[in-house]
């Protein structure tokens, strides 16, 4: 027999109690006493063949604790599933009681908070046709002769960059310059959509996952600093800065990450690391589309 509580203490952490009585727990202990009687040594019996009492005497603490050991992962994770309850991180068990024919205990743990989606589809986006300019063109090319100190552009400044003439270094640059402005673009379509998605909406954000991103963030950019040559030494003094100046972001990537969650779960998108994309490709999809003049 088995008996769930389920106490909301916020938005993102709730309180179980679990309790479970009868067979189960008997039949428990008999498996782990049984276990302990292959392997048992004690002086006078051969292994397997000490008395159940012996073995009540000398290993009843240690089956006590393996008892434990056993149940409860197996009772806490039957109960967050039967009362589905969508966890975030691993629970912290509490007030803990077991004897020979019943367990109970508390597990407080960290939930997704709820969130109550918009309507996310039609969202609006704005673009603006890419064009290169000429003047942007003569600007990069120039920008690469400074940097060479040559006089004049010309198909023998070409070849020395590998290209057989200048028309088709300039060919080359326009497409540089068109890619570079094309994916820009795309990140500003995809900025205002989650723009769009997200604002006004409020519900709190469980810091356990602001914690694991956050570290994955100034992890990222201590190795940026390395990479750049600066010292370990100089790094190690600037992390308490670092890490405070990466906690906004770090706490807005996960708000993020829970609303696209919470689009995937309604849209039947697999929760895998694939998922951002795939969300945003529906958004993209469904979005109303304006061109900018």
């Amino acid at each position: 027999m088995q008996k769930i509580e389920v106490k909301k203490i916020d938005s993102t952490c709730v309180e179980l109690y679990v309790e479970v009585t009868g067979e189960r727990v008997k039949n428990k202990f008999e498996d782990v006493f049984k276990k302990i009687a292959k392997d048992a040594k004690v002086s006078g019996f051969r292994p397997g063949h000490a008395p159940r009492d012996i073995l009540e005497k000398h290993y009843s603490s240690f089956a006590h604790e393996q008892v434990l050991k056993e149940m409860i992962p197996e009772v806490y994770s039957e109960a967050i599933e039967k009362e589905n309850i969508s966890v975030i991180e691993l629970p912290q068990i509490s007030d803990v009681k077991l004897d020979r024919t019943k367990l109970e205990f508390k597990a407080t743990v960290e939930i997704k908070p709820e969130i109550k989606l918009k309507d996310y589809k039609g969202l609006s986006v704005s673009f603006k046709k890419i064009t290169v300019g000429p003047d942007e063109i003569k600007r990069s090319i120039d920008s690469l002769k400074e940097t060479r100190k040559i006089d004049n552009l010309d198909d023998w400044f070409a070849k020395g960059l590998g290209y057989p003439s200048l028309q088709e270094l300039e060919k080359a640059v326009e497409r540089q310059i068109f890619l570079q402005k094309e994916q820009a673009e795309h990140q500003s379509i995809e900025n205002e959509i989650i723009e769009n998605l997200t604002k006004d909406m409020d519900f709190k954000v469980p810091q356990s996952l602001i914690s694991r991103q956050l570290e994955d963030l100034v992890k990222h950019a201590k190795i940026d600093l390395a990479m750049k040559g600066a010292p370990r030494e100089k790094i190690d003094e600037q992390e308490k800065e670092i890490r405070k100046n990466l906690e906004p972001e770090a706490r807005r990537q996960v708000e993020v990450y829970l609303v696209l969650s919470e689009i995937a779960k309604r849209e039947n998108i697999p929760l895998d690391d694939n998922m951002p994309r795939r969300v945003m490709e529906l958004l993209l999809r469904e979005a109303d589309w304006k061109e900018l003049a």
